[in-house]
């Protein structure tokens, strides 16, 4: 996670000279704010990896000595695929159009769809504990 770390600490710096050199010459406050902004949600994320690098074992992307075959191995668990997420696009399309009408009562199904498929993305793959 130490690469991550130092790429969005790369694109924090980035945004912040960028934002003191725009706000020097353009004296334009929203560009000011964006860039200082993004700059901000940059440093977010990078002290993010940075921290969590801190607490897991050296991956071989970390080290710059390492082979390919360094990288072999089971990677993980990768669905085969998954229909939660449309549903997921459809509710939150939903709920845009029940904002854009202002359609209280279609703003409160489309947020309960969003529950629903939220929680059918997230445990959709979660095994219950064997019983004894």
């Amino acid at each position: 996670m130490k690469v991550e770390s130092r790429i969005f600490e790369l694109i924090m710096v980035f945004f912040f000279v960028a934002g003191t050199i725009y706000a020097i010459f353009a004296k334009e406050p929203v560009g000011i704010a964006a860039l200082f902004l993004t700059g901000g949600l940059a440093m977010i994320i990078g002290t993010y990896f940075r921290f969590v690098s801190r607490r897991l074992e050296a991956r071989p992307e970390d080290n710059p000595d390492a082979e390919v075959s360094d990288g072999a191995g089971d990677v993980g668990f990768f669905p085969p695929g998954s229909y939660w997420p449309i549903a997921l696009a459809a509710s939150c399309a939903l709920v845009g159009i029940a904002l854009a009408f202002w359609y209280i009562w279609l703003l409160v199904i489309a947020w309960i769809t969003v529950f629903i498929a939220v929680g059918g993305l997230v445990f959709e793959y979660h095994i219950r504990p064997a019983k004894h």
